[in-house]
């Protein structure tokens, strides 16, 4: 009898880790529907209730991230590196994978480095045009490192990277046939032009305070508006939106049906976390990116002007939001011209079957064998 196929996926933290490794995880299930699939996080953190929310096991390691300032955690950290790789080792034991894959993020440090160890067969994926310290790490002992930007060599070995994209969820392809959907969901004016605000899965507190003092502007405008605020501003959000709720502005800390605020909007606000930015080329969507200057290395900035440099969608510096971000979004959504160029070539930018290759390149170092018409 033919053995189980087992994998470990590995990432988290934020959406833009956890995300991508749901859609690999999908896909992996669709090409063998038998495939036992596991997630390793860490505890305390979003995939904790964002992955079983999507079907799949997790079990949680107590690592955590390095803080860029002098904190108390910093000092924990070695502590919990080893007993995060004790535990890993634990895992690795017991579940015996034929692949492990790691997304980015602190959480898929530990899990890697424990296959790599035992010679098991891992993957990472890279979402970001400037390599997460982790992927760095890891990068000389895993087999396969895919990734979505160019020039990526210089953080990794040429000869194991993969030009693939990043999984984007299942749910947002041909969203814009899903307008009258969402337009009834969100209960919006189908004649009034529909601005989509997103900070990330955290939220974004420039972002959040633009739009918060921003929106008799956006009102007076004729503007709708659905604006996820994270859940640290969602209740200032909430007041500031009641008096407006006649004139379909509305905030939500979270937005479950990305799917259908995406179909609903002309234009969207975002920061440029690599899988909002997947997201928004794989939809074609004119965009205003505001990157985080909150990540390491200022990789935001980075992915931002891989889009901006092509003429495929507008900046406003983090610093500048406050100043700009408002009337900078109130001319786009009002110059159909302008979205439409922005729209043509940011949908050039897109890889569409991202998870798909990704999936394949996880079953063929699994040792796998799929049938070629797949």
């Amino acid at each position: 009898m033919n053995k189980k196929l087992k994998i470990i996926l590995s990432g988290g933290g934020t959406g833009g880790h956890i995300f991508p490794a749901v859609a690999i995880a999908n896909e992996v299930k669709k090409l063998v529907p038998e495939a036992e699939v596991l997630f390793v996080g860490a505890l305390g953190k979003m995939e904790m209730e964002k992955v079983p929310a999507s079907g799949y096991k997790i079990i949680g390691v107590p690592i955590a991230g390095l803080q860029r300032r002098i904190t108390l955690s910093n000092f924990k950290l070695p502590f919990l590196i080893i007993r995060s790789m004790l535990k890993t080792k634990e895992i690795i034991s017991n579940f015996q994978p034929d692949v492990v894959v790691g997304t980015g993020g602190f959480a898929s440090g530990p899990i890697l480095k424990a296959a790599c160890n035992r010679r098991i067969p891992a993957l990472i994926q890279e979402q970001n045009s400037y390599a997460g310290i982790t992927n760095k790490l890891l990068s000389k002992k895993v087999n396969k490192i895919c990734v979505a930007y160019e020039g990526m060599e210089r953080f990794f070995p040429k000869e194991k990277i993969l030009m693939t994209g990043n999984p984007v969820r299942q749910d947002i392809k041909d969203v814009k046939q899903k307008r009258g959907e969402a337009l009834s969901f969100f209960k919006l004016d189908p004649e009034k032009k529909t601005m989509l605000v997103i900070g990330g899965s955290l939220g974004a507190r420039t972002i959040n305070e633009a739009m918060g003092h921003g929106l008799q502007e956006l009102s007076n405008n004729n503007i709708q508006l659905i604006w996820q605020t994270g859940k640290g501003y969602f209740e200032k959000a909430k007041e500031q939106t009641a008096t407006f709720s006649n004139r379909n502005i509305f905030a939500f800390d979270f937005i479950q049906r990305m799917d259908l605020a995406y179909a609903a909007a002309d234009i969207v606000v975002s920061r440029a976390g690599a899988s909002s930015v997947s997201e928004l080329c794989n939809i074609g969507m004119p965009c205003i990116l505001i990157p985080s200057p909150n990540v390491a290395e200022d990789h935001q900035t980075k992915n931002a002007m891989a889009l901006v440099n092509k003429q495929a969608a507008l900046l406003v510096k983090d610093t500048e939001a406050g100043k700009y971000l408002v009337e900078t979004a109130i001319q786009l959504i009002n110059d159909t011209t302008k979205q439409n160029e922005l729209s043509k070539q940011i949908s050039t930018l897109a890889f569409h079957n991202s998870a798909n290759v990704i999936a394949k390149e996880v079953l063929k170092l699994a040792g796998h064998k799929l049938d070629e018409h797949i």
